[in-house]
């Protein structure tokens, strides 16, 4: 029989789970000391690692003829992607070729975060500026909570999916521990998102499955990523992210609330906005 510890993570109350069975033994415990997060290994970069070719088809990447520069490394520069990519079929090229020329033009890109609107998959992996990443883990479950902006990810463990999940930002995400990794299979995701920062779209067939497995002696956590949607890309296709293990403490609130100035004039639908009051 399994025992449900609770543990005190400096006044935030975590969840763990007491393993007893050698089967159990093996699953991996992303929080040990109930102060365990996990940080963006470059959060100023906010991109996917390297890609090996030779592993297959991998994600979009920068134009080498516009190589893109994050704050603090130089002069700073927008993303402008590399449409070459051969997982994206031709409507994905149009959209993000329009979205390139207007950088080229000297427009701003839309950041999702500066609309207050979700990341979406697989861009949780990498949409981090430095604030931790909380897991709590049960039985049955396990909950995904990123302090940045408070949005939480629910895992549920050895179900199967819905017959018809309605389309959600995060979308519905079943799991499974394979020894020491947490594999976590998603569907039912929306279309308001980008798979990357280099605003690369989906449909709404998007399925995306991320393996976390702790490594260098659980000091970082490695994210292996699978994406396959054949409603805009032409075959699936592989990326990879890693976390550093920081010491999280207690989950504070960190909300992010939309307005209805729009700065940077997005070419996105804007809140709902009154002409004249309603009273």
């Amino acid at each position: 029989m399994n025992k449900l510890l609770l543990m005190s993570a400096a006044g935030f109350l975590c969840v763990g789970v007491a393993v007893a069975a050698d089967h159990e033994a093996s699953i991996p415990n992303f929080n040990p000391d109930g102060e365990t997060g996990w940080a963006a290994d470059r959060p100023a970069s906010d991109d996917y690692l390297p890609h090996n070719k030779a592993e297959g088809p991998g994600p979009v990447e920068s134009d080498p003829a516009h190589p893109y520069t994050p704050n603090g490394q130089g002069q700073s520069t927008y993303r402008v992607a590399d449409l070459t990519n051969p997982i994206l079929m031709p409507w994905v090229v149009a959209q993000m070729k329009k979205a390139n020329d207007d950088v080229l033009a000297g427009k701003v890109p839309f950041i999702a975060r500066e609309r207050c609107w979700p990341g979406g998959l697989p861009t949780w992996d990498i949409y981090n500026r430095g604030q931790p990443v909380h897991v709590f883990q049960t039985k049955n479950e396990v909950v995904l909570v990123n302090e940045l902006y408070g949005e939480a990810r629910h895992v549920y463990l050895n179900v199967a999916h819905s017959k018809n999940p309605e389309p959600s930002w995060y979308g519905e995400s079943v799991g499974h521990y394979e020894g020491d990794t947490l594999v976590v299979d998603t569907i039912g995701l929306n279309d308001r998102t980008f798979v990357d920062n280099y605003r690369t779209p989906h449909t709404t067939q998007l399925h995306v499955v991320e393996r976390y497995r702790m490594i260098d002696g659980g000091e970082s956590l490695e994210v292996k990523i699978q994406v396959e949607d054949p409603g805009a890309f032409n075959m699936p296709w592989t990326a990879r992210s890693t976390w550093r293990r920081v010491k999280a403490g207690r989950l504070i609130e960190d909300l992010c609330e939309p307005n209805n100035d729009f700065y940077f004039g997005y070419d996105v639908a804007p809140l709902p906005h009154a002409d004249k009051p309603d009273f």
